[in-house]
């Protein structure tokens, strides 16, 4: 069986730890960082300690067991669970955790992707919705600039084969997408942020209204809104090529397909379509486990725009389908790459301090709110126009390519 060298693992963990950590810039000594990786991604895990505590961290450590076939842990809670035990949050020992901490690294790594298959989908949905005041309390720390995080991937042969791929193929897109294939791939990264930066300054400097999305699927309209600004380049994922904002989901319209299939929920979902009206989704269908999107969609809030984003072809070094959103999410490809993601919008797209905006005023501002935040991919064909102030048009997007 293929396993990454050692040397891979220290270039992954050093990107993680001292590029992505902090906007790019890693961690200071004494930070402390929450580190969560299950069994399988156990040598990257070992390695990730050790850069954090040659930087002078902190380590918190939350280390799982595999959810493999035979002890299917997730699985076994929902079956036995009772609602009591599903709504259950342990409330002081997370608001305590969220104060400590000044980062969290999460590694993504699978033994069985279709887990929760046959799970009432509800009893899902209900325990990430429990879960959401974390999710609001590490929010409002990193709108304070006082918490950032990244995510990271540990490739599997159950991820691999999910893929249509072996296990050393897989290993070398995750190689190449994160540039450990070279010398220093903390530099390389520099090189790509510099160049995402001159295209959010671009678009950012449009002062964008709204963008029509257009293609053999799709014909979207979204507003950006007020007080927003385009993102990306800021080291939250590894990889991540992508330049995004979070739009007043009050303004999108229209219809839009997906030819990428999600793997959410410990299930697989294929063939999405979904239909929007007065920023709402008001029609969804798949071809594959619709009653886990429609139920994930019934979630509150979650039937709203909470990101719109794009990536360019000529950044991406990811060329194959990975079965797992942080990479699939980033592909290049001929047509490069567009996503929305159904839920929870980014409050530091916010083009302003986030830290002083009221609850009330980002409900004015229209950035949604919600425990789902769930990116769905397309990788067909996408024209993006954008409607300037000013009245006039102009395409920002063609042929995977951002044309600014």
């Amino acid at each position: 069986m293929y396993k990454p060298s050692k040397r891979i693992l220290e270039q992954y963990a050093n990107v993680l730890v001292n590029f992505a950590l902090e906007s790019g810039k890693g961690i200071k000594k004494g930070d402390i960082v929450l580190v969560s990786a299950p069994e399988s991604a156990k040598p990257l895990y070992i390695e990730i300690l050790r850069k954090i505590w040659k930087a002078g961290g902190h380590t918190i450590g939350r280390y799982q067991p595999d959810n493999e076939k035979w002890a299917r842990f997730d699985r076994e809670f929902f079956e036995m669970a009772s609602t009591d035990q599903i709504n259950f949050f342990p409330a002081k020992l997370m608001r305590g955790q969220v104060d400590q901490i000044d980062h969290s690294i999460f590694v993504v790594s699978e033994t069985d992707k279709k887990s929760l298959q046959g799970i009432d989908s509800k009893k899902i949905m209900m325990k990430g919705e429990a879960w959401k005041s974390a999710m609001d309390w590490t929010d409002e720390k990193e709108n304070k600039g006082k918490f950032t995080w990244t995510l990271g991937l540990y490739g599997t042969e159950a991820m691999a084969k999910e893929a249509g791929l072996s296990l050393k193929d897989y290993w070398q897109q995750i190689i190449k997408a994160c540039f450990l294939d070279k010398k220093d791939p903390v530099k390389e990264w520099k090189k790509v942020y510099a160049n995402l930066e001159n295209y959010k300054k671009k678009l950012n400097a449009l002062k964008i209204e709204k963008v029509h999305i257009g293609g053999p699927n799709a014909d979207l309209w979204i507003k950006l809104g007020k007080k927003r600004k385009w993102m990306g380049g800021r080291g939250r994922n590894i990889p991540s090529f992508e330049i995004f904002t979070s739009p007043d989901w009050r303004g999108t319209e229209g219809w839009i397909k997906f030819n990428q299939p999600l793997y959410r929920y410990g299930n697989l979902i294929e063939g999405i379509e979904l239909e929007f009206k007065n920023g709402k989704v008001v029609k969804s269908k798949a071809k594959k486990n619709e009653k886990v999107l429609k139920s994930m969609i019934a979630t509150e809030n979650a039937d709203r725009v909470g990101e719109y984003s794009l990536t360019d072809k000529r950044f991406s070094r990811i060329t194959k389908f990975m079965a797992e959103t942080l990479f699939d999410e980033n592909v290049g490809g001929p047509n490069g790459n567009t996503h929305i993601a159904l839920g929870n919008a980014y409050q530091d797209c916010y083009d302003g301090d986030p830290s002083k905006v009221s609850k009330k005023e980002w409900e004015n501002l229209g950035y949604n709110t919600s425990s789902v935040h769930t990116d769905i991919i397309s990788t067909t064909p996408r024209t993006v126009t954008a409607y300037l102030p000013n009245g006039n048009t102009k395409i920002i997007y063609k042929n995977g390519e951002f044309t600014l």
